[in-house]
């Protein structure tokens, strides 16, 4: 009997090494994946939800095999919600590992310098991995720069991390601004460095624009800038025409052609390297600029130098067929 009972704890033994053997090895051999595929786990799962969900998508064999060995060989940590990337082959511990590490995937969504709110809403909604609507955003109140985002995000809170980063990048450079800027708000800023922005895409142009307009601005002439023609036109959305005369006779809130001093709002949402521009604009008497045909700007302190370089880019224009 003594000998018998010593076989059958032999043999209990040897179960149990062979089943504790076959937890860790389906813990840790790889799974059934042939290709890397991206998992949903929904906010507020649970581990046995998420198993189930792996389970139909072919990324584990089985929910209730991956479930109790997670409880007895996985961490304790909480899993995350998100969108998951789960390679080729992946481990039940790799992607135990993967859920609990809250390594999701981020998407970018990118908001280039200059463009209008109008269109900052067309794109967010054109995002078919976000959900929800929300009204067109104030003029100048979104940061330009690349957002990360989550597949099943709300629209509405990418936007609030775009607004809250021009929030955030004003309250820092505001008390940097240098003696020699025109702008009395932080509003003004904004304001001025869209029409900047608009005006070009040159970075070492930028200051120089800001100079000629802050210039501008001290003598009380018109801004005369004509992307302020055309906001109140498009909502800053490109016009596909030449402007008409008519247009720039138009007195609104915004063309600066017909009025003295800044538009009563932004054109368009500004980048940052514009609004410190702005705020720091540079020592130049330069009060006329008119394109050079090369991407540039030619910039000149008299209205006779001006109108030689006006005339010097319409030949230009001519030669091209332009007009």
């Amino acid at each position: 009997m003594r000998r018998l009972g010593c076989l059958i704890l032999l043999a209990a033994a040897i179960i149990a090494v062979l089943v504790a053997g076959n937890y860790l090895y389906g813990w840790n051999a790889s799974g059934p994946l042939e290709n890397q595929r991206t998992i949903v786990i929904k906010s507020g799962s649970s581990l046995a939800m998420a198993s189930q969900v792996m389970e139909s998508e072919g990324v584990i064999k089985s929910a209730d095999a991956f479930l109790t060995r997670a409880k007895i060989l996985g961490g304790s940590e909480p899993i995350k919600a998100g969108e998951f990337k789960i390679p080729a082959g992946a481990s039940n511990a790799l992607i135990l590992d993967i859920l609990q590490g809250g390594k999701a995937v981020l998407r970018l969504l990118t908001i280039p310098e200059g463009t209008p709110s109008i269109i900052v809403h067309e794109k967010l909604m054109a995002e078919e991995l976000l959900k929800g609507a929300f009204p067109v955003p104030a003029e100048g109140s979104v940061l330009p720069d690349s957002y990360s985002f989550e597949r099943g995000e709300q629209r509405a809170a990418v936007l609030q991390r775009m607004q809250k980063a021009m929030r955030d990048t004003i309250a820092e450079l505001w008390p940097k601004r240098s003696s020699s800027t025109v702008v009395k708000t932080p509003e003004e800023a904004v304001i001025l460095a869209a029409i900047v922005e608009k005006e070009t895409a040159l970075a070492r142009e930028r200051r120089t624009v800001a100079g000629v307009y802050s210039n501008r601005i001290r003598k009380n002439m018109m801004l005369q800038a004509d992307p302020t023609i055309i906001y109140p036109i498009t909502r800053g959305k490109p016009l596909g025409r030449r402007i008409r005369q008519s247009e720039i006779a138009q007195v609104n809130d915004y063309n600066t052609y017909a009025m003295v001093g800044l538009p009563k709002g932004p054109i368009a949402n500004p980048g940052r390297a514009s609004i410190e521009a702005v705020l720091n604009p540079a020592d130049t008497k330069a009060l006329y600029f008119v394109a050079d045909g090369k991407g540039g700007h030619m910039f000149s302190n008299t209205l006779e130098e001006h109108n030689r370089n006006v005339a010097k880019w319409f030949a230009l224009r001519r030669e091209r067929g332009e007009m």
